[in-house]
């Protein structure tokens, strides 16, 4: 039997990933299946992968399975899914759970860190989140995530960020600060300046977003033939 299981060679991860993929895709609402995309959920944080179908999948059996739900499993998928923000995931998740398990303390954290980052209020999201340790470092990854969310709001908004203004958002300060800053300007094309009178300012690399000169003009790609088109459909 041990020869016979060695015979693929491929890996924990890769058998386990390819089962609950076939599994979700064949049957859905079998809830036989329940235990797997349980045990697919913690292989999502150990391995720092994500799916959010499987999770669903797993949310919709816990729909019809309430006796079966395991509260630590479906915080563990709210975290996972709040990690692929901007992605609606949370939301899509949240709908599938209960308003009685959402009232829980956990949840109701999970949900403010969730409003937090919708509306850009980064203090607010890292003060809340070192209150929450528990739920949050228990998935490997986490701040990084926020990170890199937060620095790719911050690229849509502005052309060139204070210091002060990127230490807030992505929670690191002093020496922590200026070695993230060297790898960023060496691997991201960020440019560091002098502010006047407000410090050092970082110039973030330009985009349609923040440089809206950038952005193509659809409207005057459009043929001149084809606007002709629609006046006597007006008419």
């Amino acid at each position: 039997m041990g020869r016979e299981r060695e015979v693929p060679k491929k890996s924990e991860k890769e058998v386990l990933s390819y089962t609950v993929e076939q599994l979700v895709a064949v049957n859905p609402y079998n809830p036989d299946i329940l235990p797997d995309l349980e045990n697919y959920v913690n292989e999502q944080v150990s391995s720092q992968v994500y799916s959010l179908d499987a999770n669903l999948c797993l949310l919709r059996l816990y729909q019809f399975e309430p006796e079966r739900m395991s509260t630590q499993i479906v915080a563990r998928i709210l975290v996972k899914a709040l990690m692929a923000i901007p992605a609606p995931d949370f939301s899509l998740c949240l709908f599938l759970i209960p308003e009685r398990v959402q009232m829980e303390e956990q949840f109701k954290t999970l949900i403010v860190l969730s409003h937090y980052l919708e509306t850009g209020r980064f203090r607010q999201f890292w003060d809340e989140a070192a209150k929450s340790r528990h739920i949050v470092e228990a998935v490997p990854g986490f701040e990084q995530a926020i990170q890199a969310y937060a620095i790719h709001l911050l690229s849509l908004t502005y052309q060139k960020v204070p210091r002060s203004v990127l230490a807030e958002a992505i929670n690191i300060e002093g020496l922590s600060l200026d070695k993230f800053l060297e790898q960023q300007v060496a691997n991201c094309g960020w440019i560091l300046e002098k502010g006047h009178g407000r410090g050092q300012l970082v110039v973030l690399p330009s985009n349609e977003f923040n440089h809206p000169e950038l952005k193509k003009n659809t409207a005057g790609s459009i043929p001149l033939e084809h606007v002709a088109r629609i006046f006597p459909i007006l008419g």
